[in-house]
């Protein structure tokens, strides 16, 4: 046994629990990896729906670029068509509506609040000429000059050829009046600019501002585009919206601009010059998640190439992304709980499989075992009696014949011839008993009563029992169970069941049988004594023929009682604890009286 058992079980581990593991671990493995799958898959799921709600945000915000594009262009088209009526083009056509006079309105307030900004500087005595040089450059004007009240340049963005006489039509016009607008009127050499002229009302000092063709368009499309930016209105999660131009400079604005914004960064210049179509990003503002769009925007009437930033509220998209987010970690946590389970399931099944398996086998060697042991009883008993027998006859015959005439001696002889008869008759015992669990397990079945088997049986037993001093107690609850039994090993399986009890007991005691109905179709016999009981480890080898707890010996009873009562279709079991005795109790099925 040591043997087998090396070959078994190498380095602690077994085989069969390998067999056992190897399963669940596989399907657990698998069930990672389709987990490990889900997840990717619904990640990459996540990124495409994102994708998705910034796609559709970016849709809306091309309709807010375009709508400013084309109301844009038509205050620019209004603006210069009523310039053209102004210059005295006949051909041109202007309607009679507010939209025809508004974008020249706006364009003339921006203006003269830009000489209101510089006329102001001029009274804080902050004005200087480079002053005016740089906000030239930054407003594409073609001149700002101060001048005194009598006409005189006091500073000037550009060399000027001359002064503005009051004398002069254009210089009179300019001195007299408080605003002076004539953007078509031509004055200087290049006789190319319009101009406008504020006037102090204390006439102590004008603010002339002029602009060429190129700035006229430049500030026609400024004001155009400011006015188109108002016109589109506001909502539906639109946070603020910022036009610049190709350098940098803000020509429109509305909402609450973050200042990193109001940058020309490289993302900018690439949607500008055309590298990209367009641009998004997710940003944070004021604990605001805001998707950040740029797309270009062209006017081509007004030959300006700017560029629009859009913020967008992505409240509602992040809403919908955490919803997606929170459905598809609900559904991991569910697949996760069916794979721990499946797997739980799955290894508690094949550990009992297993287990089956293994008790298989274990009794499958002990089968072979037994049909090798089996075929040396049926020698070893044929070899054995006939030896047996003639020993016994010829101590019969010494015992007989050779008796010595002294008394002294005789006593010695009967004691000694009387031991040989008792150990013939003892191994005799043992071999038919190790015999007869090899023998044949084929049953005669036939009706009897199961008290009447139990009674027959315990009177074979009454002498023994009463010279142990053992009390024999019998409650026959259900004495009219009629059970369809081989009758002659029935008795025999009853008899080792009541021998072994006898046995448990080293002095006086108690043996109770007990049988009462189990059920309609069963019939229950307890079998409990007093005797020194048995631990759990023989109670788990209680049915193995390997095992004994008596000294002398095979112990082969109880394994015979077992297979004889499992032959006749019923059940033993057996409760024990030490020094508390042992209870057997059996279940067969009953017939019909």
């Amino acid at each position: 046994m040591k043997g087998d058992r090396n070959i078994v079980f190498r380095d602690g581990e077994s085989p069969g629990r390998m067999k056992n593991l190897l399963q669940p671990l596989t399907v657990a493995l698998v069930m990672v990896i389709f987990i490990i799958l889900i997840l990717f898959m619904g990640l990459m799921d996540l990124g495409r729906l994102d994708k998705s709600l910034v796609g559709i945000m970016e849709n809306r915000g091309i309709d807010i670029v375009s709508t400013i594009e084309n109301v844009a262009k038509e205050n620019l088209s209004y603006l210069y068509q009523t310039l053209k009526e102004d210059q005295g083009d006949e051909d041109a056509f202007v309607p009679l509506s507010d939209k025809a006079f508004s974008p020249q309105e706006s364009l003339v307030k921006n203006l003269v609040a830009l000489a209101r900004e510089i006329d102001l500087r001029w009274k804080q005595e902050l004005l200087k000429e480079k002053d005016l040089i740089e906000i030239a450059r930054r407003e594409n004007l073609w001149l700002i000059a101060v001048l005194d009240e009598e006409g005189k340049i006091l500073f000037k963005s550009r060399e000027f050829l001359e002064d503005i006489a009051p004398s002069s039509a254009v210089g009179g016009d300019i001195l007299r009046d408080e605003v002076n607008i004539n953007l078509f009127n031509r004055f200087g050499e290049l006789d190319e600019v319009g101009y406008i002229a504020l006037r102090r009302k204390d006439g102590s000092g004008t603010i002339v501002i002029a602009l060429d063709d190129k700035g006229l368009r430049y500030w026609s499309t400024k004001i155009a585009i400011r006015k188109a930016i108002d016109e589109v209105g506001w909502g539906q999660g639109l946070s603020f919206l910022l036009v610049m131009d190709g350098q940098g400079k803000v020509i429109g604005r509305a909402g609450d601009v973050p200042e990193n914004v109001e940058v020309l960064d490289p993302v900018s210049l690439d949607v500008l010059t055309g590298k990209l179509p367009k641009a998004s990003r997710k940003i944070l503002f004021r604990d605001r998640r805001l998707l950040e769009i740029i797309l270009p925007l062209s006017i081509e009437d007004g030959g300006m190439v700017a560029f629009a930033r859009l913020g967008l509220d992505r409240e509602r998209s992040d809403m919908i992304l955490a919803e997606n987010r929170n459905r598809m970690i609900t559904s991991m946590i569910f697949i996760m709980v069916i794979g721990v389970l499946s797997t739980w399931a799955l290894y508690r099944n094949q550990k009992r499989h297993a287990a089956r398996v293994e008790e298989m086998e274990t009794r499958l060697r002990q089968a072979e075992r037994l049909s090798a042991l089996g075929q040396l009883a049926a020698g070893l008993a044929h070899e054995i009696r006939n030896p047996l027998n003639a020993i016994s006859m010829a101590s019969q015959r010494i015992q007989r014949e050779y008796v010595p005439g002294d008394e002294d001696r005789q006593k010695g002889f009967y004691r000694i011839t009387g031991i040989v008869r008792d150990e013939i008759r003892r191994l005799n015992g043992i071999v038919e008993e190790f015999a007869t669990f090899f023998k044949s397990r084929r049953l005669e079945l036939s009706d009897h009563s199961i008290a009447f088997v139990i009674q027959k049986t315990l009177d074979l037993m009454e002498d023994e029992a009463k010279t142990r001093g053992i009390v024999i107690r019998t409650q026959m609850n259900d004495d009219n169970a009629m059970v369809a039994m081989d009758m002659d090993k029935m008795k025999q399986a009853l008899f080792n069941l009541f021998k072994n009890a006898m046995e448990s007991i080293p002095g006086e005691g108690v043996i109770t049988v007990n049988i009462e109905p189990d059920g309609k179709d069963r019939v229950r016999i307890r079998i409990s004594d007093t005797g020194t009981g048995l631990t759990a480890e023989e109670l788990e080898k209680a049915f193995s023929p390997e095992f004994t707890t008596k000294e002398k010996g095979l112990g082969l009873g109880l394994p015979l009682a077992h297979e004889i009562i499992r032959g006749h279709q019923g059940e033993i079991r057996i409760t024990s604890a030490i020094n508390a005795g042992t209870t057997v109790e059996i279940l067969l099925p009953v017939q019909a009286a």
